[in-house]
């Protein structure tokens, strides 16, 4: 049995994950996605703990959020909240596909809160696959190719995943919300921002994406002031689900990049 490298905490009813020292000299924030939760992470607490670092995963509120809040500026608010209240004034800001999404907008908004950015699979340019299209159809056979193109091997569409798949879509509260949170991601572009965000930057990106592709990454490089972009061969939207190794190879040279420049500051 495999010891988890992190414990779950909670603080005014916010869930989150923890792991490493307090006192720490570098304090790591990591976004999941839009129909993600902590476990997507799992990979990289140990590997960054093991360097020094706070690593923390809030769950984000996205099936939680009252509905008129349900949008990605919520989810800004929510992790402006969360920080407050753990008393975390400045952190290095870790963002998948939504969590990307948010991310970008949270450095945007709030630069003085954000000592790098790393962002994979970031929504914010354009998605190909948005989720309302998994929305009209309830079948396994239907949803198995959509919820596949999330991976560059689709060994990782698990049945347990279509099975979560499933249950979120079958349940209405959750249907709308995930609804809302598309559209939201459509009507909330930062290309036009992206020269705000003054953040040393990590692109770290599957050569295979599907849902956010290359040249979505592309556009995030040519539009960051400092930042630098690492690919993933055989490699879809969830790199660290996907190929764990290569993206913690690059998230912790990045945290060290960035933790060796703060000590020079």
């Amino acid at each position: 049995m495999t010891t988890k490298s992190y414990s779950i905490k909670e603080i005014d009813g916010m869930q989150y994950a923890d792991s490493g020292a307090v006192s720490s000299g570098l304090t790591v924030l990591l976004l999941h996605g839009m129909m993600g939760d902590i476990s997507n992470w799992e990979s990289v607490f140990g590997p960054a703990r093991s360097t020094g670092y706070r690593v923390i995963c809030p769950l984000l509120p996205v099936y939680s959020l009252a509905l008129r809040k349900a949008t990605l500026q919520g989810v800004v608010d929510f992790v402006v909240d969360f920080t407050n209240k753990l008393g975390i004034q400045k952190a290095v800001i870790a963002g998948n596909s939504l969590g990307g999404h948010v991310a970008a907008i949270y450095a945007i908004k709030h630069p003085e809160r954000v000592e790098g950015l790393i962002l994979a699979g970031a929504s914010g340019i354009y998605e190909v696959e948005m989720s309302t299209s998994i929305m009209r159809r309830k079948d396994r056979d239907y949803l198995r190719p959509r919820v596949s193109k999330t991976f560059f091997d689709p060994i990782h569409c698990t049945e347990e995943l279509l099975d979560d798949v499933i249950e979120i879509i079958n349940n209405r509260e959750k249907a709308i919300r995930l609804i809302r949170f598309a559209r939201s991601v459509e009507d909330s572009p930062v290309v036009n921002d992206l020269h705000r965000i003054k953040a040393p930057t990590a692109l770290i990106w599957g050569k295979n994406d599907q849902i956010t592709p290359p040249d979505v990454a592309n556009t995030f490089k040519a539009g960051i002031d400092d930042c630098e972009l690492n690919w993933i061969d055989e490699c879809g939207h969830v790199p660290m689900l996907e190929q764990p190794e290569a993206f913690n190879s690059f998230f912790v040279r990045f945290l060290n990049k960035v933790a060796g420049s703060k000590a020079l500051a």
